[in-house]
């Protein structure tokens, strides 16, 4: 079987730009849905369920982001390593603050549209940051642990620290390009950072 690109971070970690950089170097992406018109978590879920290949009718893609399937993420994971050896897995990351504020917000999003579509088919309702900080740290731990002595085929990624195209694409094996690396879904947590600390700032001059 053809080697893949596997982003095996949970949501709300970069997942977007690291989507955005494989089409800039010319690799086929799909990102949440793609031409089927269909969750590619729902695909890969369906096929892991049935025996099947676990990328049936997804094989033309070479790299997959954002279909993390919470608790059972971990064991698509290994899924993964096990029909597709020797591909490329990336675990993209980011501070666990800013990922609980990001899943927190876009929940009171879905929240919102659900109020006013009560019968819209929207699924993640419920704010869990305690249960959130588990699956956090959990994933992080058994995914790290699975690829532990194999680091040239596991990449520890984070898009909100700068990593970019000189880390991701000797990882990748392909050139660096001239264009800057994309960075989507960042800004709002930079802004909150700034806030952070200008609030720090003025508890200081106040004392």
């Amino acid at each position: 079987m053809n080697k893949k690109i596997f982003c095996v971070g949970l949501n709300k970690t970069g997942t977007s730009s690291l989507h955005d950089a494989f089409l800039m170097l010319n690799i086929e992406s799909v990102h949440f849905k793609g031409a089927e018109e269909r969750n590619i978590k729902d695909i890969i879920q369906s096929n892991y369920l049935a025996g099947d290949n676990i990328l049936k009718g997804l094989e033309h893609y070479e790299a997959f982001s954002d279909w993390d399937l919470g608790p059972s993420t971990v064991d698509i994971v290994k899924e993964f390593d096990k029909q597709y050896p020797n591909s490329k897995f990336i675990l993209n990351i980011r501070d666990l603050d800013g990922w609980l504020n990001s899943r927190e917000k876009h929940v009171i999003r879905n929240q919102e549209r659900k109020r006013k579509n009560p019968d819209a088919d929207i699924q993640w309702l419920t704010i869990d940051r305690e249960g959130w900080t588990k699956q956090f740290n959990n994933h992080y731990q058994q995914v790290t642990k699975h690829f532990e002595g194999r680091e040239n085929e596991l990449l520890v990624f984070d898009v909100t620290q700068g990593d970019g195209w000189e880390k991701l694409c000797p990882f990748l094996e392909v050139p660096i390009p001239t264009t800057p690396f994309p960075k989507q879904n960042v800004a709002a947590h930079k802004k909150s950072f700034v806030r952070k600390v200008l609030r720090k700032l003025k508890r200081i001059v106040k004392s």
